[in-house]
């Protein structure tokens, strides 16, 4: 009897080996046929994720009816776990549901650029349970999807266009109009911005040590942090002219 339960629980391993190589090669499959059909590519991950669940769980209960466990005995089983394992998993329901909802919304996508649950970064992926972001000094930050979904999200590569708003200050006594001119210039050598839209150096605030302005100008999303810094850079040079 040993030697027959010891063979049996030897079966079972090998089956679950072989089930599991067959598991991957099949959610590998799902997951190429989706990218050639050019399926989103967080809904390639969440799929992936869930089919993987999903299967394993089959596999298991497989290869417990065939082993001589009775469906009646696994079905009672999971019926009373079920309350249980219902409750101490709420979190990751709450977690599955929110991924769903940020699949079907699009609030983003995998390689946008996020701000949420006060994280901010590029999209990795969007799995079953939760989201990972990268920062940009490419630190991973694991959010749950249940947070994201139920708070707000600031999407900054979600729009084609963006505006460019530098801050900046001068002193009481500067040439308003001269600064102004000498940062259109600046605008104007620089391809990256976008000439037909709308672009200006204003006056923001006044107070009694200084004038806070404003230059405003709109590049592409992908253009937009390069272009910041240089023109940071190169205002900074102009305003030690006035200095």
């Amino acid at each position: 009897a040993l030697t027959k339960l010891g063979l049996k629980v030897v079966m079972a391993l090998l089956v679950f080996v072989g089930g599991r190589k067959v598991i991957q090669w099949f959610v590998s499959f799902i997951k190429k046929s989706m990218e050639r059909a050019s399926v989103d590519k967080g809904v390639i991950q969440f799929t992936g994720s869930l089919l993987r669940i999903v299967f394993y769980i089959l596999l298991v209960f497989s290869i417990a009816t065939h082993f001589g466990v009775k469906e009646s005995s696994i079905a009672a089983l999971l019926g009373t776990a079920g309350v249980t394992v219902g409750l101490a998993l709420q979190g990751s329901l709450s977690n599955l549901a929110g991924g769903v909802l940020i699949l079907l919304l699009k609030p983003f996508k995998v390689g946008d650029y996020i701000i949420s649950a006060g994280a901010e970064g590029t999209v990795q992926s969007i799995d079953i349970f939760y989201t990972r972001i990268a920062t940009t000094d490419n630190k991973v930050v694991v959010i749950p999807n249940g947070t994201i979904s139920n708070s707000n999200v600031t999407n900054t590569t979600k729009q084609d266009e963006r505006m460019l708003v530098l801050d900046f200050t001068v002193g009481l006594n500067t040439d308003i109009a001269e600064v102004r001119e000498k940062i259109m210039k600046l605008f104007e050598a620089d391809d990256r911005i976008l000439h037909d839209m709308n672009k200006c150096v204003v006056v923001d605030k006044l107070t009694p040590v200084n004038i806070k302005m404003q230059a405003k100008a709109w590049t592409k999303s992908e253009d937009y942090w390069d272009v910041k810094y240089l023109l940071l850079e190169q205002i900074s040079i102009v305003l030690q002219g006035f200095r």
